[in-house]
């Protein structure tokens, strides 16, 4: 998202009061008892997929201590390890590391986000960090999620230690969401700054991750294989935190230990696609004229085992299971919601409209129109691996409250100045589609999260709202349609009843894209 022009002052801090985990959901009727309860939710989604756990799971160690096992490969450890690492999980995920492979442990180096040290201490979260006398050197950059000098410093340094190693080491590689920023290494003559452009404006335009990963590639020394053609003849062993669709190896982090398929006419493609092409800066041109006439072509990475050790889908499993405890009936739509926010949030308030139906059948017909276009929308979103006909049965069945779990990564397009990010946004257009018209005696509560804790340029991961948000808002004086136009969904809910539909999680230390909840609940 833009950075706002103004920034208002906002609540930026956890609520005051605790959390309540009380009673069960069934004797729950309040709105702020639900958001507690999907508050909970969320937490146990971003609570299954943290780094240390999910490391030590794919790690192990031989009783001699000399061969170090992950999943079914074996390597041997002769003091020859080495450790580079970059994403807003690799902080845990590197301490995990340390834990387990010090005394083979030669050198490390890591990229994580602007304050993620101060973050993790101030949580108390003891293993997220290094020992005092660690030997892995940290970086903190990237703030707002963007690329900047300190980043860069970070990842010319991993540059360095991997272009020194010889045939008779081993490079682990830590990446998870987040590392593209991480790890900016422009090929000469491209600036940072020139590069950092051109993804903005794409990423303005409305570009996919995938689309935006295609151009990062094309233009970085370490993103498309490069690191792992830098450490070459070392053994290379990635371990990888998926935050993407589907987890493809060669998007997460832009893919610095995967080999690209993509060829210069992809880029042209794109760039053609989001009208830019006409603007390219020279630099950008003369790189991708040279590799267009590379005549060693592609190179290939079969030094390298990539290895995902936790995504989205790990995340919704235990956000299922919790709310099956609570007492919900339970189920995951999809993990790869994605889309233009607009279009997702009319998926979901259609989706809320036909299932409270379902749930109050005595005083409400079905709502065969609005049923028919859900499907049509569903269609179109093409969505892999959408549950939308299991659900819908699901709650056919439901003798009480229901909750719809999902996940992924919508986009915006970005129109205004103001100051947000996806999931706030997302939220906000929820909330409009909610209150279009009644819904009966059942509460209706969506939440939208980044399992991150950092929703864009923003220090919130995200936000909440019920179907009663347009009249919450008009009687506070707060103009829904122009903070929709503006991109100002942060400023919005900074506003709105006292800041309390804001998600506040602190920086969480992992990153699986984003949770979704609809919460039905008959009154």
């Amino acid at each position: 998202m833009a950075a706002a022009l103004q920034v208002l002052p906002c609540l930026l801090r956890a609520p005051s009061r605790p959390l309540l985990w009380g009673p069960p959901v069934a004797r729950m009727t309040s709105g702020m008892a639900l958001a507690e309860q999907a508050r909970q939710l969320f937490d146990s989604a971003v609570g299954a997929v943290q780094p240390g756990p999910m490391l030590q799971r794919t790690l192990s160690l031989d009783p001699s201590g000399r061969q170090l096992k992950v999943r079914d490969r074996t390597f041997q450890l002769r003091e020859n390890l080495y450790l580079v690492g970059f994403g807003k999980a690799v902080l845990g995920m590197a301490a995990a590391a340390e834990e387990l492979l010090a005394q083979h442990l030669v050198q490390g180096v890591i990229s994580v986000p602007k304050g993620i040290r101060a973050a993790m201490e101030h949580a108390g979260k003891k293993e997220m960090l290094l020992k005092p006398h660690s030997r892995i050197q940290v970086f903190e950059g990237a703030e707002d999620n963007l690329p900047d000098r300190d980043a860069l410093r970070a990842a010319l340094t991993i540059q360095q230690l991997a272009e020194g190693l010889t045939a008779d080491d081993l490079l682990l590689v830590l990446i998870s969401g987040g590392g593209s920023a991480l790890l900016p290494a422009p090929i000469p003559p491209v600036t940072l700054e020139e590069k950092q452009m051109l993804t903005k404006l794409l990423a303005a335009r409305g570009a996919t991750i995938q689309e935006l990963n295609t151009i990062r590639k094309a233009l970085s020394q370490l993103k498309g294989g490069g690191l792992a053609q830098a450490a070459y003849p070392a053994q290379v062993i990635s371990l990888i935190l998926s935050d993407v669709i589907g987890d493809p190896l060669e998007v997460i982090a832009s893919g610095p230990t995967v080999a690209s398929t993509h060829s210069v006419q992809d880029c042209l493609h794109i760039l053609n696609h989001y009208g830019l092409r006409a603007a390219l800066p020279r630099s950008v041109k003369t790189v991708l004229s040279r590799a267009d006439s590379d005549p060693h072509g592609p190179h290939t990475c079969g030094h390298v085992l990539n290895v995902i050790i936790g995504s989205n889908s790990l995340a919704l499993a235990e956000a299922q299971r919790q709310a099956e405890v609570l007492g919900y009936h339970a189920m995951v739509l999809s993990t790869a919601m994605q889309g233009d926010v607009k279009r997702v949030a009319r998926f979901y308030g259609l989706l809320a409209r036909v299932a409270a139906a379902h749930l109050t059948p005595s005083l409400a017909e079905r709502p065969l129109e609005e049923e028919a276009e859900l499907h049509q929308l569903a269609a179109e979103l093409q969505l892999p691996d959408l549950q939308l006909e299991e659900a819908l049965e699901a709650v056919v069945k439901a003798k009480g409250p229901v909750c719809l779990l999902a996940g992924g990564e919508p986009t915006v397009q970005l129109q205004g100045s103001g100051k947000g990010g996806r999931n706030q946004e997302l939220a906000l257009h929820v909330g409009v589609e909610l209150g279009r018209q009644p819904l009966g005696p059942i509460d209706v509560l969506f939440l939208s999260g980044g399992t991150d804790g950092q929703d864009g340029p923003t220090k919130v991961a995200g936000a909440w709202v019920m179907s009663d948000l347009i009249s919450q808002a008009s009687a506070e004086s707060l103009d829904i349609a122009t903070s929709l136009a503006n991109n100002d969904s942060y400023t919005f809910f900074c506003r709105f009843r006292g800041g309390t539909h804001l998600l506040h999680t602190g920086l969480t230390g992992t990153n699986v894209m984003d949770v979704h909840l609809l919460i039905l609940h008959p009154q």
